[in-house]
């Protein structure tokens, strides 16, 4: 049984909210002050509080500022409830952390939607949600019985990009968050002799361009359409509106921020250490792990030497002579320019 602490100074609502919550079969622990209630929550330690605003001793700002001094019940999920309506309340309690609000007089059905969501969204946080988009889409319609991401996106423009068409360079500034639809992409950078280095590469169900929006400054690298492409652009404003107005999905992006340094700074280990046998089956299988569907079939590449290379960071050049050597060695064969891979247990061998 979930225990939710209600802090309201009105004893009639105080009551009625406390039996509502009570006949849904949960745990209620009132207070009718502010400084109680702190007292209650380090006490109980309960899933979830729901604060009046206006109250004497300690309001419910005070309140949600005092329990984030404590570890312990910083990360409660957190409901004001308030007759005041006012923008400005609610862009108060939404800078100081709270999660929710409900507006007096409200009814039961209101309640108990928002104490489950709330709920649920706490047990999602414990669950540890992989920082990809697939974690950040069940985020999004767990806690809030929603996906606003989807709605901008059915709301954007699609736009169609030819295989190598550029979608943006580096420099410009960003205006959109691009929702790739359907195809293939790549980000890359051009040293001052004009060799290419991929940065990462993107695949359908993917959002592209969120790192120079969330560091608000220019691309700091190039866009490329691996093949025909569909992509859905949702507006700058839009993007920012829905960041700064969702903690959560800001942390998620944030996560896959992070989850992108990782892996460049593992990329930047593979290009000083490795060996170009060693870089090309890194290529080859990163693909893989990027591109392949969950099938039988041997995985296929049908990539030009020159993007190849980019990933491997190594000359076209040397990645053919690589690439001949391992369909020597039964690694992998190679048909009209089409690779299949072979032996993948040999390809992680020479990495290892």
């Amino acid at each position: 049984m979930k225990t939710i602490l209600l802090i309201e100074d009105n004893d009639d609502i105080r009551d009625n909210t406390a039996e509502i919550l009570e006949l849904a079969n949960y745990k209620v622990i009132t207070a009718e002050n502010g400084k109680t209630g702190v007292e209650l929550a380090l006490l109980h330690l309960p899933e979830l509080v729901v604060c009046d605003i206006m109250m004497p001793v300690l309001d419910g700002y005070g309140v949600l500022h005092l329990l984030q001094k404590h570890p312990e019940v910083e990360d409660i999920p957190f409901i004001f409830l308030t007759a005041k309506s006012e923008r400005g309340d609610f862009r108060k309690g939404m800078e100081l952390g709270a999660d929710d609000y409900i507006t007096k007089p409200f009814s039961g059905t209101d309640l108990l939607n928002a104490v489950e969501r709330r709920l649920k969204k706490a047990e999602l946080k414990q669950q540890q949600l992989p920082s990809d988009m697939e974690g950040l889409q069940q985020l999004l319609i767990t806690a809030t019985g929603s996906n606003p991401l989807k709605k901008l996106m059915e709301e954007g423009n699609t736009d169609r990009f030819k295989k190598k068409q550029l979608i943006y360079q580096e420099g410009n500034r960003p205006t959109s968050l691009y929702f790739i639809q359907k195809g293939k992409v790549k980000t890359y950078k051009v040293n001052n002799d004009g060799k290419e280095l991929a940065v990462n590469l993107y695949n359908s169900g993917e959002f592209l361009g969120y790192v120079a929006l969330l560091e608000g400054c220019n691309y700091h690298e190039n866009a490329e359409a691996l093949e025909a492409c569909e992509l859905t652009a949702i507006p700058r404003e839009e993007f920012e509106t829905l960041i700064n107005n969702n903690r959560d999905v800001a942390r998620q992006f944030i996560s896959l921020l992070a989850k992108n340094i990782t892996e460049k700074e593992q990329q930047l280990l593979h290009l000083a250490y490795s060996s170009l046998r060693k870089k090309v089956a890194e290529a080859l299988l990163f693909l893989k792990k990027k591109y392949h569907q969950t099938t039988d079939e041997p995985f296929s590449i049908d990539m030009s030497r020159e993007n190849l290379a980019t990933i491997a960071g190594t000359a076209t050049e040397s990645m053919i002579r690589t690439l001949g050597d391992f369909r020597d060695e039964k690694l992998l064969e190679i048909k009209q320019g089409v690779i299949t891979i072979l032996n993948e247990q040999k390809l992680a061998n020479l990495i290892n």
